[in-house]
This record gives structure tokens, sequence and C-alpha cells, in this order.
């Protein structure tokens, strides 16, 4: 079976066809998604037609979504006009096959459930963390969407209350105004202004007045873990973003969570995704041979 995978980002469109539980054919394509929505679903049908015949649809993509439909909830301003775009209803009336659409962490974690470090694992958190802090949760081996298909939002997750201010900044005292990469460069770099990335922090990170800068930005992901750990007591949490590629990072990670958690609950694991920037594809290709396999149920 070909499914047809789209993993839809704010700088890039990754793609590739899912066969015998591989991407294949994978290339990037620039979003440019500064140009809106319809400039992007143009690209991502152009992309589409690119790999000739496919027998399902499965597309990861920022934003929120309702998976039932197909439609982009909500998104920020880097894609203007995604909000409200029907994804699904646009892609099935060009390739008459079914399709499936679901955000791009549940994607994530989707994947790494079904191919990743979360194989065998019912149950776990997935946090990614990049610009922004998401998140996703598995239980049964199954993406939990909530009551408005937004459960994962753990950058919402009010971790410093004193600078709350949510007519300013809705996230203001937020997890991810702490947590994300985003914050480790804008902290590191006011003290040290030629530092552009998270390459350049990893690159000094000998240095010791760089390295406890980053110490404190660990412990502002654990303060976020901390709150999950007590109240999903998970056995598994998986972190993502090329950030956690550094195992100074993780290793930090595990040594503070257990030491700020109950010890009832210090069993949890602590891993590093595995699948890399193959994690949405894969996800996306699970969820499109879900929806394969009930489009044929119900034509029976």
């Amino acid at each position: 079976m070909r499914i047809a995978v789209v993993d839809i980002g704010g700088t890039c469109i990754k793609s590739g066809i899912w066969e015998d539980g591989e991407i294949r054919e994978m290339k990037e394509t620039d979003t440019n998604a500064g140009q809106g929505a319809v400039h992007v679903m143009q690209t991502v049908l152009d992309i589409l037609r690119g790999y000739g015949d496919f027998q399902a649809v499965g597309i990861s993509t920022a934003g929120q979504v309702d998976t039932d439909q197909g439609l982009i909830l909500y998104a920020n301003d880097n894609i203007p006009g995604y909000t409200g775009t029907k994804i699904k209803e646009t892609v099935e009336a060009q390739f008459h096959v079914p399709a499936a659409v679901l955000n791009d962490v549940n994607s994530a974690a989707s994947g790494e459930a079904a191919y990743g470090v979360g194989k065998g694992r019912k149950d776990f958190l997935c946090l990614t963390y990049g610009t922004g802090v998401g998140g996703a949760i598995i239980l049964g081996g199954e993406v939990y969407s909530g009551s408005g298909y937004s459960a994962g939002e753990f950058g919402g997750i009010v971790t410093h209350p004193e600078d709350r201010d949510p007519d300013r900044d809705m996230f203001s005292g937020c997890y991810e105004r702490y947590a994300s990469t985003t914050a480790l460069v804008r902290l590191v770099s006011s003290h040290f202004p030629e530092v552009k990335n998270g390459r350049d922090i990893f690159a000094r990170i000998a240095d010791k007045q760089i390295r406890e800068l980053v110490d404190c930005w660990i412990m502002e992901i654990v303060y976020g873990l901390v709150t999950l750990t007590h109240i999903f007591n998970p056995s598994l949490i998986v972190l993502g973003g090329g950030i956690m590629e550094q195992e100074y990072v993780v290793q930090g990670v595990r040594e503070k969570l257990k030491e700020q958690t109950m010890p009832s609950f210090r069993q949890v694991e602590i891993l590093q995704a595995k699948l890399g920037n193959t994690a949405g594809m894969l996800g996306a290709a699970k969820e499109a041979r879900k929806a394969y396999d009930k489009y044929n149920l119900h034509k029976k």
C-alpha cells in the first residue's frame, strides 16, 4: 500500500511515500508561509500530484486541528489565513482517496508510538521543544485529543504566575515562554549577544557562565515536567525537538526531575524521541491507514 504523507511546517513542507513501514521518496519544499494559506495548500496539492498513485493521504500540520473534519481550528499568523482551512475536504476532492489530518505534535507522538521509543508502550506523554513547547498524550497507543481536539497544550502550564498577563499575552507566565528553545536562546544571548542559536550555545557549553544559564533553563523544563508527572503518573515521557539531541540537556532533565518529584513517581522514564524529522510523517501515515480502512469498511 502507498500512502502519500505531508508534514506542513512554517519553514518547509516535508513529504514522502509510506510503504512497508518506511518513508520513501522523501523531499523538502519551501513553505513560503508568508504568502498565506491558499498558496500553502496549492503547494501541498502540487507535491501530492508529483507522487503519482497512492491509496490514502496523511497530513501532519502546525495549528490546532479538528481531526474529524480535517480542518484547522486555529493557527497563528505564521501562515496568514490558515485558520479554517479545510485540508481534508480539499485533498479528498482532488485525489478521491481518504485523507487524515492531525496536529504536528500529535502526529509525531503517534509516529513514536508506532515506530519509535513509544513502541510497545500503551501510555506516555510526548513534548517537543522549539519555537514553543508542544505536547501530546498517548493513551492505549492512540492520541488523546480531548473534547475540542486540543488536549496536550502543555506549553500553557502556568509556571510563573507573577508574570501572568493574558490581556497582553495569553502565554505570559506559561511554560513555553521559559522552557522553549526560543527562551534558552533569549536567555543566553541577553548575557552573550554574539550567541544566535542553540548550536552556538552548546559549542560553548564548557564555558562556566553559559553552562549555568543552560542549567537554569533545564530547571524551567523540569518545572513543567514535575506537574505533568504528578498529574499523569506516566511510565514514559518522550522529549523531542532538535535541542533534545543534546545529551547534556536530557541527562540534566532526568537528574533534576528525580530530585523534584515524590519518591513514588520517580519510576518515570525520560527518553529522547527517536524518529527525528520522519516522526510526523510516520504518524500521519498511521492515521491515514486507519482512515483508509474505515473508508473501505463503509463501502462494503
